[in-house]
């Protein structure tokens, strides 16, 4: 595995690089004056000027780049031009609302992912793997926005059952932060789980059709264990891949779904920071959105060595 890891490094560093310099160039890609929001819309041009000297906005694009990625290397993210405070600070505080929510999520997906393909990809009935594919399909072609729309109004208008905006810590009180999570990890879980369980189906019974299959049949080997030791176990590359993958939508999609039902996490600081145009926490999100993503896929690659052993990372 470590093997595994020094061979993959060049290629993290250079995507880390690369996704810096996007990163960088994206906030000030949209219009708007950072000096503005801090001075206020009837500052005069010469107050907008001093505010923009004191913010660094004056230097040139490349200086003001290598200045906060020696920053970024030294764990100094900067500070927020509309909050004062240390970026690290402003999301370490907006973080534990969005893990909470993107770790459900993933639970709900993985959990929902699995069980739907198993079940699709499992020797059934034809009108048995029709209903499957239609909810399947459905989870899919719904987006997360929309989902949520309709479990807002479902459960918490038409049967009041749970909770449709705000949020409560889970470490103060696990049951009720769960009951205000539950909805919006509903939301973002369905589309992902739709995506893992179309994999795992495909890849099912695609592998049903093996040589290694039809031999453990003709040992006479029953059903239930050739699905579980021979088939699922076989199979579970593309979904293991692709959870790895989800996960980092997961938390992208959490902007939409932290809208929707009032949820003060990183996505509303997203949707916070690009109105005021707080160019540092912009470029903190985008790279550590990235980061995660590429670490992700590296922890997938690795699980998916564990599960199948005709994969080796050495080689």
């Amino acid at each position: 595995m470590w093997r595994f890891l020094l061979r993959k490094l060049p290629s993290v560093c250079a995507v880390a690089l690369v996704s810096s310099v996007i990163a960088f160039i994206l906030p000030r890609l949209a219009p708007g004056d950072p000096a503005v929001t801090v001075a206020g819309s009837d500052a005069t041009p010469e107050q907008l000027e001093a505010v923009r000297e004191l913010l660094g906005l004056n230097a040139p694009l490349i200086q003001q780049y290598l200045s906060w990625l020696s920053g970024v290397f030294r764990g100094d993210l900067g500070e927020s031009f509309v909050m004062r405070r240390p970026v690290s600070t402003v999301i370490v505080d907006r973080m534990g609302s969005t893990l909470e929510l993107a770790i459900l999520a993933a639970i709900l997906m993985i959990a929902m992912g699995l069980i739907l393909g198993i079940l699709a990809g499992t020797d059934r009935s034809r009108f048995g793997r029709a209903v499957l594919d239609v909810v399947t399909t459905l989870f899919l072609a719904t987006p997360p926005f929309l989902t949520g729309l309709v479990l807002i109004l479902l459960l918490g208008i038409v049967f009041p059952i749970l909770p449709v905006s705000g949020e409560y810590s889970l470490l103060r009180d696990p049951w009720l932060g769960l009951q205000y999570l539950i909805l919006p990890a509903f939301a973002l879980a369905l589309p992902q789980a739709a995506i893992v369980a179309r994999l795992l189906q495909t890849s099912m019974r695609a592998t049903r059709g093996e040589d290694f299959v039809d031999l453990a049949r003709a040992k006479g080997v029953p059903p239930g264990q050739i699905t579980r030791r021979h088939v699922l176990r076989n199979s579970l590359g593309p979904a293991v891949v692709a959870i790895g993958l989800r996960i980092g939508d997961l938390v992208a999609g959490a902007i939409v779904i932290e809208a929707i039902f009032a949820r003060n996490g990183l996505g509303a600081l997203a949707v916070y920071s690009v109105q005021s145009r707080d160019y540092y926490v912009l470029q903190a999100l985008i790279l550590g959105a990235v980061i995660v993503a590429v670490l992700l896929q590296l922890l997938s690659e690795i699980v998916l060595a564990s599960l199948d052993p005709r994969i080796r990372l050495e080689g």
